[in-house]
């Protein structure tokens, strides 16, 4: 059993270590030994916005409807699918922990009516360092963007803040606790007919447009130049360890959590705006373990084969395992269907 001062001392080390510069394997050995150990924290910490939303109520509108199921408890494989009243919008995600001893991937999908008009959310969250982070996202990331004022009339600002607000707050949540673990965030809000994707880390959105694989997100790594250079002006280092890591340490340059290193690792989003058109066909947002192993291309052209967008989101981490992925691989697929007038609700 190791004691807290002792931890703490192994953190204040690793700490001076990343800021000055030194040997690698120094900083690598003290951080895993921290972040190796398992403690049992508390969830008590709920919000405002959280006991709100508990009633299923927006504040300028109708229910929110939480479209998944609660997360399985062995974290091995779940899928489903969902589709819009007006028949124009339908969703499939697949999730499955792959070659992972743990599970420490999460997904959302909620949709609401407010102030007359409809907004669908769809999010990935990929943790590491341990699950807390990603699970807090999925909890908290959706509920407090509708609840943020200016969510309706300026909603690319209310992201933005909204991102970096949830990030404080988790934070905050997990102050008296040792763990120091991160998440990735890749979102899509669709209200009415404009789309904006924003975006944390590595996991990623694409779309296809007339059978054209869009990013519309651009993966944060340390060795991106703004970000090396973003980084560096905060006084950080971008070292290579296996591939390009902040301070040695962290393969990402902008993350949720991550308290060592949030003066270098930020929660601000980038986010891309788009109006669907008639030539927009899928959506689709995963986390790396799919884009580890599965370019844009071959995702949209694999997704494009199934009618269905929850057998095309299986048919995606399926091929991503095969692939050989090594990581937890989730996917969520959006189909629009400009020409349909059903107005039938399904789920499975």
């Amino acid at each position: 059993m190791v004691c807290c001062n002792c931890i703490r001392g192994l953190i204040i080390q690793a700490g001076t270590l990343t800021r000055r510069g030194v040997q690698l394997s120094d900083i690598s050995r003290s951080l895993h030994t921290v972040s190796s150990l398992t403690y049992s924290w508390k969830r008590e910490f709920k919000t405002s916005i959280k006991m709100m939303f508990d009633t299923g109520e927006t504040a300028k509108g109708g229910p929110v409807i939480d479209v998944l199921p609660e997360k399985d408890d062995d974290g091995k494989c779940a899928s489903g699918g969902w589709k819009s009243e007006d028949g124009r919008l339908s969703c499939g995600y697949s999730s499955i922990r792959g070659k992972r001893v743990s599970m420490e991937d999460f997904y959302d999908i909620k949709t609401s009516k407010i102030d007359g008009r409809t907004v669908c959310l769809f999010g990935i969250f990929d943790g590491h360092g341990g699950s807390r982070a990603a699970e807090y996202l999925k909890e908290h990331l959706f509920e407090n963007l509708m609840k943020h004022p200016k969510f309706m009339t300026d909603t690319k600002l209310a992201i933005s803040e909204t991102y970096q607000q949830t990030d404080a707050d988790f934070l905050d949540s997990e102050r008296d606790t040792f763990r120091d673990d991160g998440s990735t965030a890749s979102t899509a809000v669709l209200v009415d007919n404009h789309l904006y994707v924003a975006n944390v880390g590595d996991s990623r959105t694409i779309i296809s447009r007339a059978g054209k694989a869009i990013p519309l997100s651009e993966d944060h790594k340390p060795n991106r130049s703004d970000e090396r250079k973003r980084i560096e002006s905060a006084g950080g280092v971008v070292m290579w360890a296996g591939t390009w890591r902040v301070g040695g340490v962290l393969a990402m340059s902008r993350a949720f959590g991550n308290r060592m290193l949030k003066q270098f690792v930020v929660a601000e989003p980038e986010i891309q705006e788009q109006e669907i058109d008639d030539e927009f066909e899928l959506l689709v947002l995963a986390s790396d373990g799919l884009w580890d192993v599965v370019p844009n291309d071959d995702a949209v052209s694999l997704a494009r084969t199934e009618e269905e967008p929850e057998a095309a989101a299986r048919k995606l981490t399926e091929a991503a395992f095969t692939r050989g992925s090594a990581d937890n691989i989730t996917c969520i697929v959006v189909r629009f269907h400009r020409d349909s007038r059903s107005a039938t609700v399904q789920r499975d």
